[in-house]
């Protein structure tokens, strides 16, 4: 706004003057010019202006640099799932229902990853690509429930479909972590195929049982962690998952997302240095001149 005021280097009077002419009608008009220093005046005003301003570049290509992981939550939404009585103080809660509490609180925990869901039973399939806005993850749980992608417990198919996922994104840490409560008794892929493939693709896995022993693959979960360079966990109650959650940040914990979203360049400086090395120069130069 103040930039408005730069053509009063032209226009406006420097100090008023009061001329007295008998017929002004034979007075002309003086012609508008760009004189030297009103030019000058404006140019160095213009930049200190600027200045005022602050301008700021932003380092776009650093903000997608971020040092985070790309990680894939895939949650078992098979039948089982629906269960109640795995949290003591609240037995009428499905075990989905507190998994996906779970998941939002983990989710709030994470600053600078990139993370995507996968959700499967009969078969599985991508809830939502890794992404950095987990605000729109959260929406999309509050979308999904148990048996929406059918009634058994395809543990392969999920491995396979979360490392699909994860070719997408570009950050050089790679992460599942597959909560399942059953054993693999669906799906086109086998889980040791699954395995496989993550280790080709040096992606690490964290699995984890839910339930009382015998009710999920306890074995076959903790070898295709070992296998992947990842860990296996179970959980016969809401407050063991919680603390299993707990872990899983601290094996792969979040780096700190600083205030702001994209490194800045602070850029006033150049402008008020050349404003003020043309001022000091034309003070230097009229003093010369007196």
């Amino acid at each position: 706004m103040l930039l408005v005021l730069a053509p009063c280097f032209w226009r406006c009077p420097a100090e008023g003057l009061t001329l007295y002419f008998p017929g002004v009608s034979h007075i002309r008009r003086a012609p508008f010019s760009l004189g030297r220093e009103p030019l000058f005046f404006t140019l160095v005003y213009t930049l200190f202006v600027t200045a005022l301003a602050s301008p700021i570049r932003y380092d776009r290509l650093a903000a997608q640099e971020r040092k985070g992981r790309d990680l894939v939550l895939a949650l078992d939404t098979s039948g089982s799932m629906a269960e109640s009585g795995f949290d003591s103080a609240r037995k009428d809660k499905r075990k989905f229902d507190l998994l996906v509490e779970m998941v939002n609180r983990f989710l709030d925990r994470r600053f600078d990853d990139n993370i995507g869901l996968v959700m499967f039973g009969t078969f599985a399939y991508p809830a939502s690509p890794v992404t950095y806005d987990l605000p729109a993850l959260k929406e999309v749980l509050k979308m999904v429930d148990v048996g929406i992608a059918g009634e058994s417990t395809a543990i392969g198919e999920g491995i396979e479909t979360a490392l699909r996922a994860l070719t997408f994104g570009h950050a050089k840490k790679k992460v599942i972590v597959l909560i399942t409560d059953g054993y693999a008794n669906a799906g086109s892929v086998s889980i040791k195929e699954a395995v496989a493939h993550a280790k080709k693709m040096g992606v690490k896995l964290y699995t984890v049982g839910v339930g009382k022993t015998g009710q999920y693959d306890a074995k076959l979960l903790a070898r295709a962690a070992k296998e992947t360079g990842g860990e296996s966990f179970g959980a016969k109650s809401a407050e063991e998952l919680e603390r299993v959650f707990e872990k899983l940040d601290a094996l792969e914990p979040s780096p700190i997302r600083s205030q702001m979203p994209v490194n800045k360049t602070m850029l006033y400086v150049w402008p008020l240095l050349a404003g003020m090395v043309l001022l000091i120069g034309y003070l230097s130069w009229r003093g010369r001149a007196t």
